[in-house]
């Protein structure tokens, strides 16, 4: 990713302030080129399968509600962000970039784009849950206008998304660092590099999670209130919701903080630094793989979606797939 090729070639022989001598990344660079093209390819393969079987879902049923909207919008969000892992593999794999500047403004697009995509419709969903379920008579998401609704707000967010990955877009280029071309962010002045990091804190992660916490936490108890197995198993999945949005995202958030740290002026010698750009290797992987979870979170643990997927199966592929079709709403 962006963050990890930053790390990979701002400085391969840095040196440490107590003796001057220099401090080698070549071990964490041979342990990325076996580390990264590997979980990125299964990310991949894993992610574009359940995404891409959410969109085509979607796609055939033709029958749109706002949730719905929000599932195909998030798995599109997911599918752009995993288009871009192959070639950061690729990056990875042979240390050096090898398809121009303008493959290096492209991909950073898909990945940017997609990242802040999926984020803003996660948020976007949590909204509309809470507006149904709290504001239900004052809620924008009604049925008369839900499809009107979901297109403005999904144009919205993909506006917003567009946005917060300007900067990034813009900046990343590639550059001859000691013979090897990179493709990275070329911030033309340190604050723009901590801009970034503190942007991503904020709209990646601490808006988000306080969003989920103050909506669930308003949502759970009115759903307990209703004596239902059905409302119980929902107030099971929204627990779920925020405890995998926090275990995966968590991790590269304070990472991130950290490496907004050490560009501050703190944590300054060599063994923080390798061991800032180890972390960052793993809590990526992890937080990345959040796109391989959504669709199983946002779409097939929900009982319409999971209608709609086995009708849009028995339709497809007639004679393979039994299921008693029976509509139940989210």
């Amino acid at each position: 990713s962006l963050e990890t090729t930053e790390n990979y070639y701002e400085k391969s022989m840095m040196m440490n302030d107590d003796d001057f001598q220099p401090c080698s990344n070549v071990n964490l660079m041979a342990f990325s080129q076996v580390f990264i093209p590997t979980l990125y390819s299964i990310i991949f393969i894993v992610g574009v399968i359940g995404n891409g079987l959410v969109v085509f879902t979607l796609v055939k049923s033709k029958k749109y509600n706002i949730i719905d909207m929000c599932l195909l919008n998030l798995a599109v969000s997911d599918l752009l962000f995993l288009i871009s892992l192959p070639f950061w593999a690729h990056h990875a794999a042979i240390s050096k970039w090898t398809m121009g500047n303008i493959m290096c403004h492209a991909v950073t697009a898909l990945y940017m784009l997609g990242f802040y995509g999926s984020i803003f419709f996660m948020v976007l969903m949590t909204v509309d849950r809470y507006a149904i379920i709290i504001h239900t008579q004052a809620s924008l998401f009604t049925n008369h206008r839900s499809v009107k609704a979901g297109i403005a707000l999904s144009l919205f967010i993909w506006v917003l998304s567009l946005g917060a990955s300007l900067p990034t877009i813009i900046f990343s280029q590639t550059k001859n660092e000691s013979g090897e071309w990179t493709c990275k962010p070329e911030y033309p002045h340190g604050a723009w590099r901590q801009f970034s990091y503190i942007e991503l804190n904020i709209l990646g992660w601490v808006l988000p999670l306080s969003v989920m916490v103050f909506c669930y936490s308003r949502i759970i108890p009115i759903l307990r209130s209703i004596k239902s197995q059905r409302k119980h198993k929902a107030v099971r999945l929204i627990l779920v919701l925020v405890a995998v949005f926090f275990l995966f995202w968590t991790p590269y958030n304070l990472v991130i903080f950290m490496h907004f740290l050490h560009y501050s002026g703190y944590m300054q010698n060599c063994e923080w630094k390798k061991g800032l750009d180890m972390a960052m290797q793993w809590v990526e992987t992890i937080a990345f793989s959040h796109c391989c979870i959504n669709p199983i979170i946002y779409g097939f643990t929900g009982q319409r979606f999971r209608t709609l997927l086995f009708k849009t199966l028995n339709h497809c592929f007639p004679n393979r797939f039994g299921y008693n079709v029976k509509w139940v709403s989210l």
